[in-house]
């Protein structure tokens, strides 16, 4: 990323607030819409405007690392169908936004107190419509997949799931369908299997 130049993103994004909106837009070109936090939970007029825009288009949602952004991106996935919502995470990273006297409940960085470099690295692969449309499309990883995997259903799951998250700069504490939507993005089949460490056959 060198100075001055922003990404242009063709999808909508939701991020939680005005700060984390002031962030993005140091970064790229694209609109941005906020949450207000919890206020999404009560205005309706702002769930509305979400379900319509999701039948135009796919829209990413970046919310924060802690339990309340994981709660805010539930609601969010409430109203968008899946295949509608583009999961992206900033990483779990311990400190305190400048602009705030002392840190968050859970000690870590929200999307705010992101380097610009880092979420234009994040947001980059989502750039180019068609190319993100045809991977998704055309990705075969499943649930089948991460049961194969261990990341499903049997016993230590949950760790797998955490370390195989960590591996790709996801947080923990994803649930298997959140893990799986962020992977279908993120991943060929081949990358996964190669994370995973089996072969793709």
């Amino acid at each position: 990323m060198t100075a001055g130049e922003r990404l242009k993103l063709p999808y909508p994004i939701i991020v939680e607030g005005r700060y984390d909106k002031l962030r993005l837009q140091n970064v790229v070109e694209a609109q941005i819409l906020t949450t207000d936090g919890f206020g999404i939970f009560n205005k309706g007029e702002k769930r509305q405007l979400l379900r319509a825009l999701s039948q135009k288009t796919p829209i990413i949602v970046l919310t924060d690392s802690d339990g309340a952004g994981k709660l805010i991106r539930s609601h969010v996935s409430s109203l968008i169908p899946p295949d509608r919502l583009i999961h992206l995470y900033v990483p779990r990273i311990a400190g305190k936004e400048k602009r705030k006297t002392a840190p968050s409940a859970e000690g870590v960085l929200g999307v705010e107190g992101m380097e610009n470099e880092l979420l234009y690295r994040l947001l980059l692969p989502y750039s180019n419509a068609d190319a993100v449309a045809e991977r998704i499309l055309e990705n075969p990883i499943c649930k089948a997949d991460f049961y194969r995997d261990g990341l499903t259903g049997g016993e230590g799951s949950v760790g797998r799931r955490d370390e195989f998250a960590a591996r790709l700069g996801l947080p923990s504490g994803m649930t298997p369908n959140a893990l799986l939507a962020a992977v279908r993005v993120l991943c060929t089949y081949e990358e996964y299997c190669v994370l995973v460490g089996r072969s793709g056959d």
